[in-house]
């Protein structure tokens, strides 16, 4: 269980204070899959640094008695100036992994051939993206968060980051935010809208997505396809 208690987050910016949320609260169970709507610079990928550790809060607590990934897609936790396979071997003895094992399932997934052997700081960001999926994919977490991962790659990439998350670990907890609202739809069973510092929570996609259209006054214009949200 995660649960997150009246958090707040400020970053100071040369013009003063820039309020990011406050009064954030909510509880993730195993199991659960939440995604969280809202638009740039809303505070999503904030978040998901708070709930990683990456970032520290301003106020408030993140308590967690699960193991949490990091932020899938994202690189920051990497040695830029090591290769691939350094980077894999630093991991796997981080964690107490075996490496030989680890390095046969990155080479295999991320398909990034002999880039492997090069320094991640030659990766372009798609590049650094299947690395860090791939990496997140042998380290068994009960907790993924999912920055944007639906960005990355072609399709049979994403068929198969689908696979190992949704399907093998079906049973995990997940933070899912996406500009994607039909993946956010399809592969969650809780929503968020967070919207001027505030997390709504919602149980229902439709009211969530509607919620969410309204509060940031999207029309679409004549001729736009509507997003299908029936699940009949």
């Amino acid at each position: 269980m995660i649960r997150v208690r009246n958090l707040k987050k400020v970053y100071q910016t040369r013009f003063g204070e820039n309020l990011v949320f406050e009064d954030l609260n909510f509880d993730l169970a195993m199991g659960e899959r939440l995604g969280i709507l809202g638009r740039n610079g809303a505070g999503k990928s904030t978040l998901v640094r708070l709930i990683s550790g990456a970032e520290r809060p301003t106020e408030g607590t993140i308590e967690s008695d699960i193991s949490i990934s990091w932020p899938l897609a994202f690189s920051g936790a990497f040695q830029h100036q090591l290769t691939g396979i350094d980077n894999i071997r630093f991991i796997s003895r981080i964690y107490d992994q075996d490496f030989d094992r680890n390095l046969a399932f990155v080479e295999e997934f991320a398909e990034l051939g002999p880039y492997l052997r090069e320094p991640v700081m030659t990766y372009s960001s798609g590049m650094r993206a299947r690395l860090a999926f791939a990496i997140s994919m042998i380290i068994e977490f009960e907790c993924f968060l999912i920055d944007e991962i639906s960005a990355v790659g072609d399709a049979r990439f994403h068929d198969r980051c689908n696979f190992e998350l949704f399907e093998k670990r079906a049973d995990r907890a997940m933070i899912i935010i996406s500009h994607d609202a039909a993946y956010v739809r399809d592969h969650c069973n809780r929503w968020g809208v967070l919207h001027d510092g505030k997390l709504v929570q919602y149980d229902d996609f439709e009211v969530a997505y509607a919620d969410f259209k309204e509060l940031i006054g999207w029309k679409p214009p004549p001729g736009w396809p509507q997003i299908q949200v029936s699940t009949a």
